[in-house]
């Protein structure tokens, strides 16, 4: 029988031929590439041998990723080994911790001068219950006055800022003088909400514990410019430093909420990674402050603790490069933003204008001084009069003390006296009964031999509160003692002696504000675009980037030689 005819190109035959050529070939599996995906779109590119090239769009912006030039304003950490950011974080933060330890002396010395304030109520018990807990007010007195003082003068209604054309003077200079003092002070006044109440919480900190800062920098959640004040406790710096321009590592700890760090995250300005909640205690001036306010931190109240680092540093992968492409070993200056509990990097930024030949440190912070001091950190009330003001408070409670046993005498009595009520005090004008079995009360209460309030307590007390105030100020101690026949020329060279500690801290803070207006135009100059239109009142103004080319000099509107 004939066999059906097979199909053409078949190399069997439905199953007739078993055994065939194909049961003799071995088993081989074969990778085939999946076709691409063109979903987004694609380009053909011609080569040079005449082929062509489809390439995704999706392919084209991550080689063009790849290939584009790190820009100088980066977060690099989003480009730094893990391995290599955790031992620079354990670093850093062993760093801070030494920083921290080194100037625990000064800590301990502010916080307890903060006691002297007197706001904290004292319910003392001895040497008897009830006893006087009272603060004389020189040094919150001082601290008053001079707050009151220098915030009208550093601030004024009008703003604080005026210029000076540099070099010679014409009209375009004149003009742009005038538009940067108007521009600036429309900031300062109208924009920046947080700098009038800054300052003037600034200046009640500086006569207490010496020295305050500033931190003027770009605030990329805000978008402008910013001027926040920063306390003393929350700066540290290494104990070699002497000031912050030459400081090796300056650390602002930073506090905030969840939702300013997501803020942060979400502008691409942090590393979008999960914080902790740090759970540690805060430190020793922080304890005290919250204390005298009387508050305290709940459990719902989750902050989170950053640390600001403004640190030189060698970065594996950025090294400083000689002409010849080789690492010099210089440390370039940087910014790093690290979560204190858990240690993890949330920035890592060049602190150093791109292009020039010294990386120059950026500089964010600013020091107001009240005295000089004798290192990095200034002195204040609490150190220069703080003994006088604790020597005042001791003689004042036992004046006061004196004068409550004087008033309300205790003694001893017989054993065999009977008192009506005896544990109930005596109150003014009540008669009380009594049983006295010898017939002869006097003989059986003794009253101890309280005396009345010294008379010379109270004169030291007021020698030690006149010398309080004359190292503050002389000028109302020597015009008080002037007759009205003084003459004016007499009177105005009196006060100006007077005035003199009181001026030389004046003129530091002038220059520390000067040292701030300076920073705030270069942020402006910075993030400002080509021409920027603002409204003032009674006219239309417009501002320009290119005014901020340093031809102008920016200075405080206060009188250094008040």
């Amino acid at each position: 029988m004939a066999l059906p005819p097979s199909p053409m190109g078949s190399l069997v035959d439905n199953g007739a031929m078993q055994g065939g050529p194909d049961d003799m070939l071995p088993a081989v599996e074969v990778a085939m590439d999946m076709p691409e995906d063109f979903s987004s779109g694609a380009e053909v590119i011609q080569n040079a041998d005449g082929s062509a090239t489809v390439q995704s769009i999706e392919d084209m912006i991550e080689e063009a990723e790849a290939q584009a030039p790190m820009e100088h304003e980066a977060n690099l950490a989003e480009f730094l080994d893990d391995g290599y950011m955790g031992e620079l974080s354990s670093e850093l933060r062993s760093s801070y911790e030494e920083d921290q330890d080194s100037r625990s002396d000064w800590e301990e010395s502010y916080t307890k001068g903060l006691d002297q304030l007197g706001i904290r109520q004292i319910e003392r018990s001895e040497p008897f219950q009830g006893a006087s807990g009272v603060t004389h007010p020189l040094i919150a007195e001082s601290v008053t006055q001079f707050q009151a003082q220098a915030y009208k003068e550093l601030l004024p209604a009008g703003g604080p800022v005026q210029t000076q054309v540099l070099g010679k003077q014409d009209a375009d200079r004149e003009a742009q003088a005038h538009r940067v003092k108007t521009y600036m002070n429309y900031q300062i006044m109208e924009v920046m909400d947080e700098y009038d109440p800054d300052m003037d919480q600034l200046l009640f900190y500086l006569p207490l514990s010496g020295s305050t800062f500033k931190k003027v920098y770009f605030d990329e959640a805000k978008q402008r410019s910013v001027s926040k004040f920063i306390p003393a406790q929350d700066l540290v710096v290494p104990y070699s430093a002497s000031d912050l321009n030459t400081a090796s590592r300056v650390t602002h700890v930073l506090r905030m909420d969840y939702n300013q760090i997501r803020k942060m995250q979400v502008a691409g300005f942090y590393r979008d990674i999960e914080l902790k909640v740090g759970d540690a205690e805060a430190d020793e001036v922080r304890q005290k402050v919250d204390e005298i306010q009387g508050i305290s931190k709940t459990y719902t109240d989750e902050v989170y603790t950053l640390l600001e680092m403004h640190v030189d540093l060698d970065l594996e992968g950025f090294e400083d490069m000689s002409p010849d492409g080789e690492p010099t070993g210089i440390q370039l200056p940087y910014i790093v933003t690290l979560d204190e509990a858990s240690g993890d990097i949330l920035s890592v930024r060049r602190n150093y204008d791109e292009g020039t030949d010294l990386a120059k440190k950026r500089q964010y912070f600013v020091h107001y001084k009240f005295m000089p001091g004798l290192g990095f950190y200034g002195f204040g009330l609490i150190h220069m009069i703080g003994g006088l003001g604790r020597a005042a408070t001791s003689i004042l409670r036992q004046l006061i003390d004196a004068g409550t046993l004087a008033n309300l005498p205790a003694g001893f009595k017989a054993r065999g006296v009977k008192v009506r009520n005896d544990d109930e005090p005596l109150q003014p004008g009540e008669w009380r009964d009594i049983d006295a079995p010898g017939g002869n009360i006097r003989d059986s209460i003794i009253p101890l031999p309280y005396k009345e309030p010294s008379a010379t307590l109270a004169q030291l007390l007021g020698a030690l509160i006149e010398g309080g105030r004359r190292f503050v100020s002389l000028a109302d101690e020597q015009t008080n003692n002037m007759n009205q026949e003084t003459p004016v020329g007499t009177t105005m060279a009196m006060l100006e002696r007077g005035m003199k500690v009181m001026s030389a801290i004046h003129k530091r803070l002038h220059y520390a504000q000067k040292t701030e207006f300076r920073i705030l135009a270069r942020t402006f100059a910075d993030n400002l675009p080509q021409e920027y239109p603002y409204d003032v009142a009674g006219a239309e103004r417009t501002i320009m980037a290119t005014d901020f080319d340093g031809r102008v000099d920016i200075i405080p509107v206060s009188d250094p030689n008040i």
